[in-house]
């Protein structure tokens, strides 16, 4: 995963975070619904990032054994 990507995440779980914080203050459901939303998302994109990330890995190695 690319720095851009572990920072976009970033930026989109703290921003369901702040969104959530402020359903909770104003009484707001769907406001915090989109907020925990949000953070799922950002979670999900993280982890396909990584198993991105391990098949990438695993591929290299695998070439690097068979000497290629």
């Amino acid at each position: 995963m690319s720095m851009s990507d572990k920072i976009g995440n970033k930026v989109d779980e703290f921003g369901g975070k702040a969104k959530e914080a402020a359903g909770n203050a104003t009484g707001d459901d769907d406001l915090r619904a989109e907020g925990k939303a949000d953070q799922v998302e950002s979670a999900v994109k993280g982890a396909v990032d990584n198993v991105k990330d391990a098949v990438g890995d695993a591929v290299e190695k695998a070439k690097n054994a068979l000497g290629k």
